[in-house]
């Protein structure tokens, strides 16, 4: 199933940019089901994978990680001196910096890279305890300061969290060993500030915003770009879009229509641009609506699911965003499981986040739009990618 586009490291560096390289690898769903264990965790965890957006507010709140079961997005960074190297989810939903640690003795810790403090002379500790809940567990740890260094170019004093304690099964089979927030620092975990704070505090970009391109059907040429924008990657004006909260990435959806009919947001609504979340989502009713018109069914995971052959005739789903259209044809939308199959799923997903309507744009929508997070204006530019 190809819904995911991963992650690795490449780099260069000029004049306050940071540019991070993107490719696609497994899928932590895939390594479960791999190691025969998916039906087990699903069977035996009550989890809701946008559990994460729970508590929208003003205050700092922990952040749920849950949702990271098809989150692949990797790139290389090094903690430390000597640097020590670790795999790390960009999030634009999240705002901590956490990696293992020694001090960690879960079995999630026995399979990914660990940061010992004792080897890094620049190492200092805070005597501050970190807890980040999420669905069926949570990550409990304690909070450092330490050089983080992202292709070359080295944020001092950044604050980060080590792990202690990783339990279940959601770290122990996930291709990366972290994650390294993007979002607002309002939304951070024990008040650490995010890498992206620290990186426009110390000079470190030319711009106070980073831009994703991420390429279709698995094409290489993938990329986070810190401190700019790579006109190449983008087709067009870029659209900009005022924020509606600076705590995760939130901006207003006018409307959403299929063949000129509003199918959802009728009288606007609010949505989240998330490169932690693979899927398109929304709202349980108003999805409803739209994977009926689709003719979906759930697979027994619960995802959505149509007959190949009728991929072809599906419609164009169109996002209203300040004035301009945003469409997502089927090939944007739906995927195969392999050459053999008759079966294919949809990157469509329904989401159940108490009191709240929110829609997530995520990489379904990011892949086929240049995103651009302007921490300067507190905006997000869109536009059509290449």
């Amino acid at each position: 199933m190809k819904v995911l586009v991963i992650l690795c490291a490449l780099a260069a560096f000029s004049e306050g940019l940071i540019r991070v390289g993107l490719d696609k690898k497994k899928s932590q769903k895939t390594l479960m089901k791999e190691y025969g264990v998916l039906n087990d965790v699903i069977a035996t965890n009550n989890y809701n994978r946008f559990t994460k957006y729970k508590g929208l507010s003003a205050e700092p709140i922990n952040e749920p990680l849950r949702n990271y079961m098809d989150v692949e997005y990797f790139g290389n960074i090094s903690i430390g001196t000597p640097p020590q190297e670790f795999t790390v989810i960009f999030d634009t939903g999240s705002s901590n910096l956490w990696v293992p640690s020694s001090l960690c003795s879960s079995p999630a810790c026995t399979n990914h890279s660990l940061f010992d403090a004792n080897k890094s002379s620049t190492f200092q500790s805070s005597n501050q305890n970190l807890a980040i809940q999420y669905g069926t567990g949570s990550m409990t740890g304690i909070l450092g300061y330490d050089v983080v260094t992202i292709t070359g170019i080295e944020v001092t004093n950044q604050e980060f969290g080590l792990s202690v304690t990783e339990p279940g099964d959601t770290f122990t089979y996930a291709p990366f060993d972290g994650i390294l927030g993007l979002a607002y620092p309002v939304i951070s975990s024990s008040g650490a500030t995010p890498v992206f704070d620290n990186m426009m505090d110390q000079g470190l970009v030319s711009e106070d915003l980073f831009s994703f391109y991420l390429s279709p059907d698995g094409k290489s040429g993938s990329e986070v770009l810190f401190g700019g924008i790579d006109t190449s990657h983008y087709t067009g004006n870029i659209n900009w879009i005022r924020l509606s909260s600076q705590t995760y990435w939130q901006i207003t959806v006018s409307s959403i229509t299929i063949n000129g009919k509003p199918v959802a947001c009728a009288k606007s609504c609010q949505a989240i641009v998330d490169t932690g979340t693979s899927f398109l989502t929304g709202p349980i009713d108003a999805l409803q609506n739209i994977l009926k018109l689709l003719g979906a069914t759930k697979d027994p995971h619960g995802y959505e699911m149509i007959t190949c052959n009728r991929a072809g005739r599906l419609p164009t789903i169109v996002f209203h965003i300040n004035g301009n259209k945003y469409p997502l044809p089927p090939s944007a939308y739906v995927f195969e499981q392999g050459p053999t199959s008759s079966t294919c799923y949809l990157g469509i997903q329904a989401m159940d986040i108490p009191s709240s309507k929110l829609w997530i744009l995520g990489d379904v929508f990011l892949r086929k739009y240049y995103s651009i997070f302007n921490r300067g204006r507190n905006m997000i530019g869109l536009a059509k990618s290449v």
